[in-house]
C-alpha cells in the first residue's frame, strides 16, 4: 500500500542546532519522520507528495510563550461575547509561530478566576493554526510598585485560597505564573506550583538579591521579560535584575522589539546567558481600536497615557529577525531563543526541533525576505503567504 508521506526541499533548514543545507523534510502523519540533504531521499516514491520549497529555509515553529493578543483577540476581554481564541491562533500561524501560550494580566479576583475558566474552554477547541500549550498568569502576584501598565488594585498579596481557585478554574491548563518573588509567603507558592507543574517566573518585582536567591533555591527557575518590570541594572546596586542575569539556571525572557530592551543591551544579554537559558517572546497585544481608552501607538508599540509601555505589535518572526542583527550570536543560536529553548524550558519535548520523531511543526521563510511563506502545524498547512 502507497504511503501518503510529504517532503518539504527546502534551500536550508536550522533544525536549530544544526545547518543542514539543500535540505529535506520527510514528514508523515503529523511527525517527521526524516531529514537530510536532499539527495537522501527517493523522490519518485509512490504516494510521495513533493512540496519544492528551495527559494525558502526552514525553521522548527516558532513558540511565542508570553502573548496577550492579536488577530481581533485579547486574553482580556475573553469573557465578551464574540471573542475567539481561534482568531488570535490564525493570526499567530501568519506570524510562522505553531504553538503559544495565551496570557493574562493581573484582574479583580473574580474576573480573573472566570477569564482564567473561559480561556481553558477556549483552549479546548480545534484551532485552525498555531496550538495553545498552556495559560500564562502574569500576575497577580505581583509588586504593584512595579505593576507598569497592569492594574495596581488588581495586584494581590500571596493568597493561598486565591492560589487555589486560579488553579482549580485552570483545570491543569496554566503553565506559567508570573510573581514577585519579595511578597511573603513566595517560597511555599513556589512549591505549591511546582506541586501542580505550574513553572513560577520571577517578575514584575522590587526583589533584592536576596530574595530573588531564595526564590531560585526553592525552585523559580525562569524571569518574565528580563529588564522590564524589574529594578534597574546599576553598578553599585545589586537587585534580582543582575541575579537572573548572571545565574546559570534561570531562563529569561526577552522582547526584541528595539524598544522593550536597547539593542546593545540585547546583545550583552545573549554575550552573558547561555544560549539555552534565552527565551525570545512577542508580549504582543490586540492593537487598541482608538485612543480614547488612554493607549496610544507608536512605530509599532502601545504606551498608556502616562507614557508607560505596555506592548507590542511586533510579532515573534519580527523578533527572530532583530535578534540576528541586535546579537552577536550564530544564526542557529538565534533561532534557538524562538524555537528549542522555550521548548526545552515548557517540557514541550515533541516540539521545537526537526529531527524524526518530533511533530512536523514547520515554518518556511523567504530565503530574501526573511518573512514568513508558510507554515505547518502538526503536519497540516495552516498558512501560506
Amino acid at each position: 500500500m502507497a504511503r501518503n508521506r510529504k517532503l518539504y526541499l527546502t534551500e536550508y533548514c536550522l533544525t536549530p542546532h544544526v545547518n543542514i543545507p539543500n535540505a529535506g523534510i520527510l514528514c508523515e502523519e503529523g511527525k517527521i519522520i526524516g531529514i537530510g540533504g536532499v539527495s537522501a531521499f527517493s523522490l519518485d516514491e509512490p504516494g510521495l507528495e513533493v512540496i519544492d520549497l528551495t527559494h525558502t529555509y526552514a525553521l522548527p515553529g516558532l513558540i511565542d510563550s508570553h502573548v496577550h493578543g492579536g488577530g481581533g483577540f485579547d486574553t482580556e476581554k475573553a469573557l465578551v461575547p464574540g471573542q475567539k481564541l481561534e482568531d488570535l491562533s490564525s493570526h499567530l500561524a501568519s506570524r510562522g509561530v505553531t504553538t503559544f501560550l495565551p496570557t493574562l494580566v493581573s484582574m479583580p479576583r473574580e474576573k480573573m478566576i472566570a477569564t482564567v475558566a473561559r480561556l481553558v474552554e477556549m483552549m479546548s477547541l480545534p484551532m485552525p493554526g498555531a496550538v495553545p500549550a498552556g495559560l500564562h498568569l502574569e500576575g497577580p502576584f505581583i509588586n504593584p510598585e512595579k505593576s507598569g501598565s497592569q492594574s495596581r488594585e488588581a495586584c494581590a498579596p500571596i493568597d493561598f485560597g486565591y492560589v487555589n481557585e486560579l488553579l482549580q478554574a485552570g483545570q491543569g491548563r496554566i503553565k506559567l505564573i508570573t510573581f514577585a518573588p519579595e511578597l511573603a509567603n513566595a517560597e511555599k507558592f513556589i512549591e505549591i506550583l511546582l506541586d501542580n507543574g505550574v513553572i513560577p517566573s520571577m517578575g514584575h518585582t522590587m526583589a533584592s538579591a536576596d530574595d530573588a536567591l531564595r526564590a531560585i533555591d526553592a525552585g523559580a527557575r525562569r524571569c518574565t521579560h528580563l529588564f522590564n518590570g524589574l529594578p534597574l541594572l546599576h553598578h553599585r546596586r545589586n537587585s534580582i535584575t543582575d541575579i537572573v542575569l548572571t545565574h546559570d539556571d534561570v531562563s529569561v525572557e526577552i522582547i526584541v522589539d528595539g524598544e522593550h530592551i536597547d539593542p546593545s543591551m540585547v546583545d550583552i544579554t545573549a554575550r552573558v546567558k547561555p544560549n539555552d537559558k534565552l527565551i525570545g517572546i512577542s508580549n504582543s497585544i490586540q492593537i487598541p481600536e482608538n485612543q480614547a481608552n488612554g493607549f496610544y501607538f507608536k512605530e509599532s508599540r502601545i504606551y498608556t497615557r502616562d507614557g508607560i509601555i505596555t506592548g507590542t505589535a511586533v510579532t515573534l518572526d519580527e523578533g527572530w529577525n532583530h535578534l540576528q542583527s541586535y546579537a552577536h550570536m550564530p544564526r542557529n543560536y538565534a533561532a534557538a531563543c524562538y524555537t528549542s529553548n522555550p521548548a526545552q524550558d515548557l517540557g514541550l519535548i515533541t516540539r521545537g526541533e526537526l529531527s524524526p520523531g518530533k511533530r512536523a511543526d514547520i515554518t518556511f521563510f523567504h530565503s530574501e525576505t526573511n518573512k514568513v511563506f508558510m507554515t505547518i502545524s502538526n503536519g497540516v498547512t495552516v498558512y501560506k503567504s
